[in-house]
C-alpha cells in the first residue's frame, strides 16, 4: 500500500493505493480557516497537523500498518507556518496563500524596482499570494521573533516542512523544489535559496528547509519512507499524466489552477503568466508555466449561499441552460481582487451588461462563464496547447465543460480519476517505492468546440471590456 497525504485548504485528506494503484481507502476531515481581519486568512497549525495525523492515522489502519510501503505528502503551496525548533510549538498563526495583509509591503517593494529581479530569479510576480511577505510580515510583527529566527530557535516552512517535521518527530526539516518554487525565495535557474532575495526580505538562511528532490527519501514515519513530495498544483499535473512538454491541465475547485509541462526548459511565459518548477527527479528538473485564477468553484458556491439563486452547484448548469447565452450579461468575480495574468489585488467583482430583460438564469450563466473566459485568459498567455485535462470538483460541470472547450477552441479531456492530485504524489511515491512503474491514464469525457471563431471572439471581446472595467 502506498498512502498518500492531501493537506489541502479546507480538509485534509489520506488515501491508500494498492499494488495495482486503485484508491482503497480515503480519509477525510474539515479544517478551519480563520477571517480576523478583511483581507486576512489564518489557519491554526497545531491544528492543522491534529487533523492531518487524524486522517493519516485513520488510513493506516483501514490498511494495516505493516502493508505500508511508502508515503508521499503533498499540499496546499504559499502558506506559511512557523514553530519553535526546540519545542516544535507554532509560534503564530499561519498565514494562508488566499490571504492579502501584504499587499502594501509589495506595492512598496515594485515601487522599489524589485518586481524585475524577483521574476528573472523565480519565475513570479510580486504578490501577497506567495510566501515570502508573509514570513517578512510575521518577522516584524511577532514580537521577539526576529531574534528567535536569527539564533536558529525559529522556523519556517510551507504545508510540506511542517507536516515532515512532525511525523518524524522534529528528525526531518526539508521541502522539495515545486514548494520552494513558490516562495518568491528561490531562484529556479540555480536550484538553491538566492542569497540576494533572502536579504531584501530579511530573512536568514538557517530559517528554512534543505530542499531535496521531490521523489527522494525525506525521512521516516514510523519506519515507512516519505518519498515523494509535491505541491498540490504539480501533484496534480503528475497524475493528470501530462508528463510531456506542451501538455497542460486545469483544475478546477475554489479556484482554478492551470500548468503546462515546460520540460527542461526554464519558461519565459508572457507577463502575467508564472514559471515555476514542476518536479525534481534526480538531478533532471522538469519546468512549468502557471496560472492561478483565484475565484472558480467559488463564484458558485456565491451564487449558492450569497445570492439564493440555486440550492446546489449541480443546480447552476440547468438553469444555465434555460438561455441561449448570457444576453449582454458579463460578472467578472473579483472578490479577492484577480489573478493570473492580471495580478491586481486591489480590483473587486463587476457585474455589467443588465437590462430589464435579465434573469436568474442570465446570471447564473454569466457566472459559470466567468470561469472559463478566466482559464482561457491564463492560457492564452501559455502558447499554442492542443487539449486541455481538467479534474477537480467543477470539472463534473458538463455545461461548464463544453463553455470551457467553446471558449478555448480545444478539446477538454476529464479525467476519469477525480483524485488526481493525491494520485499524482501516490504515483510518484510508489515509483520511488518499486511499486510500480507508472499508472495508466484514463480519460472519463472530452468535450469538443462547437463555437465558430467569430462567436468565439464576440464572446472573449465581451469579456475583455468587462475585465478592463474592473481593474
Amino acid at each position: 500500500m502506498i498512502l498518500a497525504i492531501d493537506s489541502g485548504t479546507t480538509s485534509c485528506r489520506t488515501l491508500a493505493f494498492n499494488a495495482n494503484g486503485r484508491c482503497v481507502a480515503t480519509c477525510q476531515e474539515a479544517l478551519p480557516l480563520y477571517y480576523p481581519q478583511p483581507g486576512w486568512v489564518e489557519q491554526n497549525a497545531e491544528e492543522l497537523w491534529k487533523v492531518q495525523k487524524s486522517t493519516l492515522e485513520k488510513a493506516a489502519r483501514q490498511v494495516g500498518t505493516p502493508n505500508i510501503r511508502a508515503v508521499g505528502i503533498t499540499n496546499q503551496r504559499e502558506t506559511v507556518v512557523v514553530w519553535e525548533k526546540a519545542t516544535g510549538k507554532p509560534l503564530a498563526p499561519a498565514i494562508v496563500w488566499q490571504c492579502r495583509r501584504t499587499t502594501e509591503l509589495c506595492q512598496h517593494l515594485k515601487a522599489a524596482g524589485a518586481e524585475a529581479p524577483i521574476r528573472e530569479k523565480t519565475g513570479l510576480v510580486l504578490d501577497p499570494y506567495f510566501s515570502a511577505t508573509k514570513i517578512a510580515w510575521l518577522l516584524e510583527n511577532i514580537p521577539g521573533l526576529r531574534d528567535k529566527a536569527e539564533k536558529g530557535e525559529a522556523l519556517f516552512g510551507t504545508v510540506d516542512t511542517w507536516l515532515m517535521w512532525r511525523m518524524t518527530d522534529g528528525k526531518i526539516y526539508a521541502t522539495d523544489p515545486s514548494n520552494a518554487s513558490r516562495t518568491l525565495l528561490f531562484n529556479i535557474h540555480t536550484n538553491t535559496w538566492d542569497e540576494d532575495l533572502l536579504a531584501l526580505f530579511k530573512i536568514p538562511q538557517h530559517a528554512l528547509p534543505q530542499v531535496q528532490p521531490s521523489g527522494s527519501q525525506f525521512g521516516l514515519w514510523r519506519g515507512d519512507p516519505i518519498c515523494a513530495v509535491l505541491g498540490d498544483q504539480q501533484a496534480s499535473l503528475y497524475g493528470q499524466a501530462c508528463n510531456t512538454p506542451g501538455m497542460a491541465k486545469c483544475t478546477f475547485g475554489t479556484g482554478c489552477f492551470l500548468l503546462k509541462n515546460e520540460g527542461s526548459v526554464i519558461p519565459t511565459p508572457q507577463e502575467g503568466i508564472l514559471g515555476t518548477v514542476a518536479w525534481q527527479l534526480g538531478e533532471e528538473l522538469t519546468y512549468a508555466s502557471e496560472g492561478s485564477v483565484f475565484i472558480g468553484g467559488a463564484a458558485v458556491q456565491w451564487l449558492r449561499d450569497n445570492l439564493g439563486l440555486i440550492t446546489s452547484a449541480e443546480e447552476s448548469a440547468t438553469v444555465a441552460a434555460s438561455v441561449p447565452d448570457t444576453g449582454g450579461v458579463y460578472f467578472v468575480p473579483a472578490f479577492t481582487g484577480l489573478g493570473a495574468p492580471y495580478w491586481s489585488p486591489e480590483s473587486r467583482g463587476l457585474l455589467c451588461g443588465l437590462t430589464r430583460g435579465t434573469t436568474r438564469a442570465h446570471l447564473v450563466r454569466a457566472t459559470l462563464e466567468s470561469i472559463a473566459h478566466q482559464n482561457a485568459d491564463v492560457l492564452a498567455g501559455m502558447g499554442d496547447i492542443k487539449t486541455l485535462r481538467v479534474d477537480g470538483g467543477a470539472s463534473k460541470n458538463d455545461f461548464l465543460m463544453q463553455l470551457q472547450a467553446d471558449l478555448l477552441g480545444i478539446p477538454v479531456e476529464r479525467s476519469a480519476n477525480p483524485e488526481t492530485t493525491a494520485t499524482g504524489v501516490g504515483m510518484l511515491a510508489g515509483q520511488l517505492a518499486g511499486v510500480w512503474e507508472g499508472l495508466p491514464y484514463k480519460i472519463d469525457r472530452v468535450f469538443e468546440p462547437t463555437l465558430t471563431e467569430d462567436e468565439r471572439a464576440h464572446r472573449r471581446e465581451g469579456w475583455r471590456q468587462a475585465v478592463q472595467r474592473a481593474l
